[in-house]
């Protein structure tokens, strides 16, 4: 069993920064691909983006650059670093461990999913 655990979600303004961090209280990434998604109010859960045990990176369109995703393997934290957010960005923002050692855009090919962190960006 893996238990993740988001922090770091707020309250900003449009053009504002926040960083959003994922660690484990039980269990371990492991090799495996993490990723980031995110759902807002009425909206299917979407992906964000992903990074696999190497660091290379996978984003969704809508990222546009904004976004940046790291990890720290040794200490099994995870990161989302948004920058110039706009307030279509609002949304419960989850991490969740893929299957396996590829970032996957399906959230079916992740097994373990953290309990999410709002982000709320008002205009």
């Amino acid at each position: 069993q893996v238990q993740l655990a988001e922090s770091g979600g707020g309250l900003v303004q449009a053009g504002d920064s926040l960083r959003l961090s994922c660690i484990t209280s039980r269990g371990t990434f492991g090799r495996n691909a993490m990723g980031w998604f995110r759902q807002a109010p009425g909206k299917e859960r979407k992906f964000v983006g992903g990074i696999n045990w190497g660091g290379h990176n996978t984003y969704a369109k809508f990222v546009k650059g904004r976004f940046i995703i790291s990890r720290d393997n040794a200490k099994n934290a995870l990161f989302l670093q948004m920058n110039t957010l706009k307030p279509e960005d609002t949304a419960v923002y989850y991490c969740a461990r893929a299957t396996s050692s590829r970032v996957s855009t399906i959230e079916w090919d992740y097994d373990y999913w953290g309990q999410g962190t709002q982000v709320t960006v008002s205009s």
